[in-house]
């Protein structure tokens, strides 16, 4: 009994207790997340998340429960708009996030949000979306309309302006303050492990060329330079697209019934639009599209009658006739799939290792199978696979080359099949349109052209 009781006796315990009595249904958010002390030796801020629990520095005890409060209401809205995931996968498409700044854009948002209660308070140094809107793009507006109009990726686009540097090395500063330092101290159980997760967090911002301040981003950089990161990315920890997309539905939720609940005592202030939005995961988007075209379909047999037909004796009454019904002659001919591969760009290895698994269990399941078109402005290769064997992983890209998917496909075209994938980055023309549907598969990295024709699914 005592050992379950210290599961949910914490340092934050009180200030959680706060929050439940003065906004029951916004407050109650801190019942759905984790929360953990971080031994009493430890450097770490007085809290902090990776974005699933709450981590509380021996600093936390030392300060006020309507400071606290705020501390724990302000990690609460981190976990619950899904910053720290959020930031990682825009970290994959920009390729070079400054977690600082990022961590800046959050804050502002979350601070803003919470700003207007009186039984919290925030630190003195805790930066306003409207503060840093005037401050740093030099709009005028209302906390409320902030809220209404910016969400983290956005900010984030606008406030970073950081230029490649003429040389030198990266500032530290740029750094995420991973919980190697913060949270990373040997001692019990899984403390110190942490320091070995920290290393492996380490972002392209971290190893990548180092680069200048624009006038934006120095701006933003002073404004918060008495600020401690708190939000602490891992990468390594993130969950399946599907599980991802599940959670941001959920949070989604939550935040939505919460704010509804709690009216004018709500801790969101207003309907942000920084809510998490669920995105359907490519995997199931692409599933959708092929079993639609591939799955098997009875075809009508006018050489037999219908079963209705038979057990009526094809009459309606004792001297009528009924029209004649035809029945269903088993399968339509087996589904074909062709696949055409654009190797004139370059595909991440892992995404493309992710598109073969799912393109071979797919055709596995609906018995479908592949041609295979490898190619750029002409067609280099063609292959034929039965269900389940392909060798996509034996494909090497080039790059530099252009590309026409004119002759790529004429080629899949003349193989009649049921539905084209092209794995691509859809640079290049297409004179062609076949007549079956047609997937654009891009991978995320790339600009997103329209699409000639056909559907668009981004590889993220």
């Amino acid at each position: 009994m005592a050992e379950t009781l210290a599961l949910h006796v914490h340092r934050g315990t009180r200030a959680v207790q706060r929050m439940v009595e003065f906004a029951p249904s916004t407050g109650g958010l801190a019942l759905w997340v984790h929360h953990r002390d971080l031994p009493a030796d430890s450097s770490a801020p007085a809290a902090s998340t990776d974005g699933h629990t709450v981590f509380y520095g021996s600093a936390f005890e030392k300060i006020p429960v309507a400071q606290q409060a705020g501390l724990v209401a302000h990690e609460v809205l981190h976990i619950a708009l899904r910053h720290a995931q959020r930031g990682v996968e825009l970290n994959r498409r920009v390729g070079d996030l400054d977690w600082r700044l990022y961590n800046a854009c959050a804050d502002a948002i979350v601070n803003s949000a919470l700003g207007h209660l009186a039984w919290l308070q925030l630190p003195a140094s805790a930066i306003r979306l409207e503060t840093l809107l005037s401050a740093v793009l030099g709009l005028a507006c209302s906390a409320e309309t902030a809220l209404l109009e910016w969400d983290v990726e956005r900010l984030y686009r606008e406030i970073d302006d950081r230029r490649p540097a003429r040389g030198g090395a990266e500032r530290a500063g740029d750094r995420p303050s991973g919980r190697s330092g913060a949270h990373g101290q040997a001692g019990q159980g899984g403390e110190a492990g942490q320091t070995g997760q920290a290393e492996g967090r380490r972002t392209a911002s971290e190893t990548g060329s180092a680069r200048e301040d624009g006038p934006r981003s120095a701006r933003t950089r002073a404004l918060t330079a008495g600020m401690r990161a708190d939000l602490i990315p891992d990468a390594s920890s993130l969950d399946p697209p599907e599980d991802q997309a599940e959670q941001a539905r959920e949070w989604s939720e939550r935040l939505t019934r919460a704010h509804a609940g709690d009216g004018a005592l709500s801790m969101l202030r207003a309907l942000l639009a920084d809510l998490p939005r669920p995105r359907t995961p490519w995997e199931q988007a692409l599933r959708t599209h092929l079993a639609h075209s591939l799955a098997r379909r009875p075809s009508l047999s006018w050489s037999r009658p219908s079963r209705s037909y038979l057990a009526n004796q094809g009459r309606a009454g004792p001297h009528r006739r009924m029209p004649w019904e035809p029945g269903t002659g088993g399968t339509s001919p087996v589904a074909r799939l062709a696949l055409v591969v654009d190797v004139s760009g370059s595909i991440d290895d892992a995404m493309l290792e992710r598109f073969a698994v799912e393109i071979e269990a797919i055709s596995r399941r609906l018995e479908a199978p592949l041609t295979l078109i490898v190619g750029d402005d002409r067609v280099r290769r063609v292959a034929h696979f039965e269900p389940g064997r392909s060798d996509l992983r034996e494909i090497e890209f080039g790059g530099g080359a252009g590309t026409d998917f004119t002759p790529l496909l004429e080629e899949a075209q003349r193989h009649r099949p049921d539905i084209v994938v092209v794995l691509t980055d859809l640079l290049g023309p297409a004179r062609l349109r076949p007549r079956c549907p047609v997937v654009w598969a891009v991978p995320e990295a790339w600009p997103m052209p329209l699409a000639p024709f056909g559907r668009l699914l981004v590889l993220h």
